[in-house]
């Protein structure tokens, strides 16, 4: 009963998708329909894209290049921007949870390193921040852009002209924020320290083509299922070990919502009921629905009963900012923070969600304007 409990806590998001899957198959009784529910594009390149990350994490790639940004550091300010602005440009391409696995933990050690122990809430808030507004740019940043990407067919033209205004402007927030704080000359905690390399120059080597052969993929230039088979021949021949390293809850997620999704939209009630909410509505009703049930499911819902792709896209992604769950990236620096530093848990919500709600009202107000001047 024990192991069900803390399965049940690990992977709430996993339960209630396929809960909603099995309740919804009462509805509709399984088929071979269920078959086309899934997207396999999709899953294809969501498992390459977790095999690539996984692999170059556990070779300390992400680490290595952390640690030669902060050797140029010399003042608090600069300290916390490099710390905010690597999970910022880094979730662009190894998506927002991977940037902050990777750099949540390192930005505990480092602002114990340099003495900077109050200052760990807003800089942890910071970095959840800018990983969930940072990924929003590109088709990898995040699952729910690369499935609505994936999804809709779009265009890597349609695709940045939507979101990197956006990007942009998130960019700038976070800057405001740096420079409205105060500053202090630091420790030369890492300047003249030996850095620490990627473990295994051939691995690397290997991820890195793997991770190229991905981009091509999201290109369009490469089969996904060539993609996926090679990467799973890879790793199968030199790192089996990353394999227990892929998020597969997450790709049972998607499946789980995929029946549930395509169950709902066989039925004539529900299809109309959603499709009259979201005309028109497709952002606000996209935001509300990420603080509920976080925005990749939200995605995946929604995107059964609307064609606006665009509105879908600035919607589960400005929908991230929230609360905890908005994002389930979010989870990890709250479990960071919960688990090395627990009497600041509170303090860190608080912060957390104060943060986000001013985000995510100044960039959905930017958004709504410049939707009237286009």
């Amino acid at each position: 009963m024990a192991n069900w409990k803390r399965f049940l806590q690990q992977e709430t998001v996993l339960c209630a998708a396929w809960g909603l899957a099995l309740v919804s198959a009462i509805l509709v009784p399984p088929s071979l329909d269920y078959w086309d529910y899934i997207d396999w594009h999709t899953l294809g390149l969501l498992f390459s894209l977790m095999s690539v990350m996984a692999g170059l994490q556990k070779l300390g790639l992400f680490r290595y290049l952390g640690e030669a940004m902060l050797e140029r550091t010399a003042t608090s300010r600069q300290l916390e921007g490099v710390l905010i602005f690597l999970p910022f440009f880094s979730s662009m391409i190894v998506t927002n949870d991977v940037a902050l696995i990777t750099f949540v933990p390192f930005a505990l050690e480092v602002l114990v390193l340099a003495k900077q122990q109050r200052r760990i809430i807003p800089v942890v808030a910071m970095q959840t921040i800018a990983a969930n507004l940072g990924s929003m740019t590109t088709p990898i940043g995040n699952p729910q852009n690369l499935y609505l990407y994936s999804h809709y067919g779009l265009g890597l033209g349609d695709f940045f002209s939507t979101l990197l205004p956006l990007t942009a402007a998130s960019a700038l927030l976070l800057a405001l924020f740096l420079l409205f704080g105060k500053s202090a000359l630091l420790p030369s905690v890492w300047r003249g320290r030996d850095l620490t390399p990627p473990s295994d120059r051939s691995r690397l080597a290997l991820y890195l083509l793997l991770f190229v052969l991905c981009l091509g993929a999201v290109a369009k230039l490469v089969p996904v299922w060539v993609l996926s088979l090679i990467i799973l021949i890879a790793l199968l021949a030199a790192d089996r070990s990353v394999l227990s390293r892929i998020d597969w809850s997450l790709l049972l997620t998607f499946v789980g919502f995929f029946v549930f999704v395509g169950n709902l939209g066989r039925l004539p009630s529900f299809h109309d009921l959603f499709q009259s909410l979201l005309d028109h509505h497709e952002v606000a009703c996209a935001v509300l629905a990420s603080q509920v049930i976080s925005n990749v499911p939200a995605a995946l819902l929604l995107s059964g009963f609307t064609s606006n792709a665009q509105a879908l896209l600035v919607g589960t992604n400005l929908g991230g900012l929230g609360t905890l769950i908005a994002s389930m990236a979010s989870l990890i620096s709250y479990k960071q923070v919960a688990r090395n530093y627990p009497l600041l848990r509170s303090r860190y919500l608080l912060w957390f969600t104060a943060a986000n709600v001013i985000f995510l009202l100044v960039l959905l107000a930017l958004y709504w304007v410049l939707t009237l001047l286009v």
